[in-house]
């Protein structure tokens, strides 16, 4: 398959960028081992491919949460991304997020487009296709669905970061609060699964 081209960073209201966000920072016990490690097959890492779909997507600067084995997982993520470590890994994704939000709120961007470590099969053109949809607007909340089931990516605007980050709990993510808010969905079942992988 020929590789997707890259897309320009996508602005928003007065040119603020698009950022994006790898959740990559738990033990991975029931795949048992750090998905920030896991490589595919071709040896490629799962943290490289998920930061190249976001670049690819639209998005820049582009952050890493890292947890477990944060200093070798660290030699994964490719050059120019954001790393930044969640000291309170252990507590879930919730803890995550918060991280992955406080460095994202340090950077220029009006919303961001977030996706955990273990979508390795993720395309480009799904970040693509809610970012032409949503952009990079303050207020946006945004999930891709396939088959009418929500999955990744989610787009969350700078209004929400937050409350969103005050508002999570233990090893529950944005899922709720994107529910609870009406967020907006965006098929996007014909351009791969949306399957995470949790076993090897």
């Amino acid at each position: 398959m020929p590789a997707e081209p890259s897309a320009p960073p996508v602005g928003g209201p007065a040119g603020a960028p698009l950022a994006g966000l790898v959740l990559a920072a738990g033990a991975g016990r029931r795949f048992g081992g750090p998905k920030a490690l896991a490589r595919d097959p071709d040896g490629v890492a799962w943290v490289e491919r998920a930061v190249g779909a976001l670049r690819d997507g639209g998005c820049d600067p582009v952050v890493v949460v890292l947890g477990a084995a944060s200093d070798d997982a660290a030699r994964l993520v490719p050059p120019g991304a954001i790393v930044t470590i969640a000291d309170a890994w252990s507590e879930g994704v919730s803890a995550s997020l918060r991280a992955g939000l406080d460095a994202v709120a340090r950077t220029a961007a009006s919303a961001v487009v977030v996706v955990p470590v273990d979508t390795p099969d993720l395309p480009a053109a799904a970040v693509r296709r809610l970012a032409a949809r949503v952009g990079a607007d303050p207020a946006v909340l945004a999930s891709a669905e396939y088959a009418g089931a929500p999955g990744h990516p989610v787009v969350i605007g700078r209004d929400h970061w937050a409350v969103l980050a005050a508002a999570v709990r233990g090893d529950v993510g944005a899922r709720p609060y994107l529910r609870a808010h009406g967020a907006l969905a965006v098929e996007c079942g014909d351009l791969w699964s949306g399957a995470d992988q949790d076993i090897r």
